[in-house]
This record gives structure tokens, sequence and C-alpha cells, in this order.
């Protein structure tokens, strides 16, 4: 399996060349050339597969001659030993169509570990081989970044900055982030939001003074091994609902595009997925532009629900590739308009192809509060702000008779106390796996949000 870049300059590469990468030389997203598939009686023979059996067979095609089917299962059985469910992924039951995916039984409480946690190992598998280091630049909204600093802290050759935005995530997101003592962990808040964070992590990327000298590398959804794991459970929990004899239909809060991008992969490789919903808050940049080819970037609105709280969504330029042809030269002049005015209107194919199968949503901060209420009050279940999203979406949505709708549970409660107890009056507490949080010391230095200052800040900690 080779993979090609968005913008179709770079050179193709192989899985664990891409995984090392992150983002393409020429400002693109890595892709596969081509999608695998599996027909029927194979997804049927997927039933009743343990969890880490499931994520071999799914993403073996993806890995190619890279890892052997049985040293890929064995680093899967590795990562998900650590979930504190033995479904890894469980699906629970809210009423008669709807049902919720829990995605936070991971380390760090949120979807982030399902790939993060596979992530690590694979870039120490990988480095083990070349013995080089990798030098890990990421930005996070919240969750990515506790989930990648618990996967690689302490690792052998990898070193992580992990860049959020000062005062916009929550609590308990920041502290798992900056109590980790491990020497190889670096962390930054910056003045500044989520999308600025982000555009600095592409340009360090993109220069070659910082690339000359260290071997950049990703873990937020620019990289391609983190969204290949994040397809697994689209299958696990379409295979409990009746797949491949019955469709069913994912309401995704969503940010960077990543998590319901990971759908539209499972569905390319034959998963029967009746709708995607692309579930936003007040930052609607996506709503828009999949309502009416909108593609326009105006300021973030700090919200109870931050990991949605992005303009800029790296990952559809993936969908936008995919739907629109694969034309990586018409995508990138479509992407540098953008990146120069912060505005573009999608062409018709892109609207066509992503409509087949993709709706959207958006729901305000009273819409999302009811809806954590009344999962509560219905069905005895607290959910955090992004699944609450993520619900109001779905119960907008008209499906066919007999389809289920699954939304996409994306982090613990406790991740988010106070918007929690403010809607349902009940504050929700830590698990015990986390330990005393709150009691450890914090360690992180702010920066400016600009490009010279972080730069500067990487080239001088680095090892």
């Amino acid at each position: 399996m080779q993979y090609v870049s968005t913008r179709g300059r770079a050179p193709a590469l192989n899985f664990s060349a891409v995984t090392l990468t992150g983002l393409a030389a020429d400002g693109g997203l890595y892709l596969p050339e081509r999608w695998p598939t599996f027909a029927p009686d194979q997804i049927a023979a997927m039933r009743g597969l343990p969890y880490a059996a499931l994520a071999q067979k799914v993403m073996q095609p993806f890995v190619g001659t890279c890892l052997s089917a049985d040293r890929l299962g064995e680093l899967c059985e590795q990562a998900y030993a650590r979930f504190a469910h033995k479904a890894v992924t469980p699906l629970v039951q809210l009423d008669q169509r709807d049902w919720l995916l829990e995605l936070f039984h991971g380390p760090t409480l949120a979807f982030k570990d399902v790939a993060l946690q596979l992530l690590g190992l694979l870039f120490e598998e990988f480095l083990a081989r070349e013995g080089g280091r990798l030098t890990i630049v990421g930005a996070t909204s919240g969750d990515t970044g506790s989930a990648a600093i618990d996967a690689v802290a302490g690792r052998e050759n990898v070193e992580i900055f992990m860049l959020h935005p000062k005062g916009r995530v929550s609590d308990v997101q920041r502290v798992q982030m900056t109590t980790v003592r491990a020497p190889n962990v670096h962390n930054i808040a910056i003045e500044g939001s989520f999308d600025d964070a982000q555009a600095i992590v592409k340009r360090i990327f993109a220069e070659e003074s910082v690339t000359a000298r260290h071997r950049i590398g990703a873990v937020n959804s620019i990289n391609w091994a983190r969204l290949m794991a994040q397809v697994v459970y689209y299958f696990a929990a379409a295979l409990q609902l009746g797949a491949p004899d019955r469709r069913a239909a994912f309401s995704v809060p969503t940010g960077n595009f990543g998590d319901v991008f990971a759908g539209h992969v499972a569905a390319r490789m034959g998963l029967p997925i009746e709708k995607l919903v692309v579930a936003t808050n007040v930052n609607d940049i996506l709503h828009r532009a999949l309502s009416n080819g909108d593609y326009s970037a105006g300021d973030v609105t700090p919200t109870a629900s931050p990991s949605m709280d992005i303009q800029v969504s790296s990952n559809f330029e993936r969908l936008l590739f995919d739907v629109g042809g694969r034309d990586g030269a018409a995508l990138a002049e479509q992407m540098r308009g953008f990146d120069a005015s912060r505005a573009m209107q999608l062409t018709d194919g892109q609207r066509t192809g992503a409509g087949e199968r993709i709706v959207s949503v958006r729901a305000d901060a009273d819409q999302m509060s009811l809806a954590m209420r009344r999962a509560w009050e219905e069905s005895g279940e607290l959910i955090d702000p992004h699944t609450a999203i993520g619900l109001h979406a779905a119960r907008c949505v008209d499906l066919p008779p007999g389809v289920p709708m699954v939304t996409l549970a994306t982090a613990h409660p406790a991740k988010f106390r106070d918007p929690v107890e403010q809607a349902t009056g009940l504050r929700p507490g830590l698990p015990t796996r986390v330990g005393d949080l709150f009691a450890r010391e914090e360690r992180y230095d702010v920066l400016p949000g600009t490009y010279e200052a972080v730069r500067d800040y990487i080239m001088d900690h680095a090892a």
C-alpha cells in the first residue's frame, strides 16, 4: 500500500514512512492511493472478534508489508490492554433508535486514546528499525494533547512538544498534560486559539531550518495512522448492530474532521453506513460548508465544548480530495486560495460527493445543555458537552425505519465537570484509574502565539 498527498506533489510513501512523516512535504495530507474493500461475507466473518483482533483485520490492508499480521496483532493487544472496559469501545442503548459508542475508557478518558495508544507503539517499532529519533510537534484543543503525551511519555527516541491554547481547555484536560513529568515531554501554552496553534505546527513541518536538524512527526489527526485506528470502532459498532445485513448511522461531534473522516473511510471499505452526521457547535464552518458550500473562517468563539472550537478543520482537505476527483493540483490551488483569503467555495463535485452520505447539524449552548439533561433524565446517562452536541444532532436527522443511530461519546463527562453539573445538577467524579491529578505539580511554559516564539523554543529545547 502506497500513500499519496492531497496536493499531488509529495513523493508516495509506504505505511511506516507515512506514520513517521505526518504532514506531506507539499503541505498536503497523506491518503492511501486506493481504498481497500471488504466484501459482505468478509465483514460478517468479523462478528464476535475481540477488539484487538478486529483492529488487526481492519487495519492490515493499510499496513501492507510494513508489519506482519502477527506483529500488528501483538501491537493491538498491547495498545488496548490499558483500557478499563474489556470491550474497549462498548455500545450503550439510550432508546429504541439511539445508542452511545463509549470511546472514553482509555487512560486519558477520551476517544483519542483509541488511536494514540497504538500510534505510540508504531513510532517505537519503526524508529527501532531505523535507529533514528522523532521530534513530535502537535497542537491540541484538549484531548489530543493528554492522549499523545500518555502514549509517548518515557518512550525511547521520541520527544514531544504539545501546544494548547492558554485558558481554552478544561482544567482536567490541562492537568492531564501538564503533570506528566517525563523528560521527553514539553508542554506549551500559547496566547491564542487552537487554530493559531495548528497553523504554527503546520509551518514547523514546512520550515527547512527545523526539518534539517530534527525529524518532525505528527500526532494530530494529520497523521494517517491515527485516522486508520479510528476506522476500527465504526466496524465494531456496526457489527454489533447487525452489519453487514443492517445499515447504521453515526453522529460525530466534530472539530478537526478526523473522527468523521474515519467513518467515511469505513464506508469506502464496504461498511454499510446510512448517514454520517457532522455535529458542530457555534463554530460552524463545517456546517456552513456542507450545507451551502461556504468554507470561510471567522473568529473562534470559546464554548463549553472546547475540542470543537475550531475554524480551520485540517482533515476536511482529505474529504475534498477524495470526493472531488482526487485532483491534487486542483486542490492545492484551492487550498492556496483559502490560505490567502481564509475563505473558499466548495466545487459542485465536492458538494455532491460529500452529500451522498454526510449531513451536518449545528447546536448552540442551550441545545447542548438540553441534550445533556435529557440523556440523564430519560436514560440515566451522564454525557459530556461534545457528546451532547452529537446527540442533539442525531435526534435532528430522519432515518429509514429500523436504522440505528450511534452517537460517538468522545469524552468522559468528568473531563468537563462544570457544564455537566450546570446542565444536570450532578458533578461527575473522575474515575479512580486516573489517580490524584489535582494533587500533582504542573509544568508548562507560556509563549506568545507567534510562529517565531514557538519555533525558537523547540530549537532550544529539542534533544
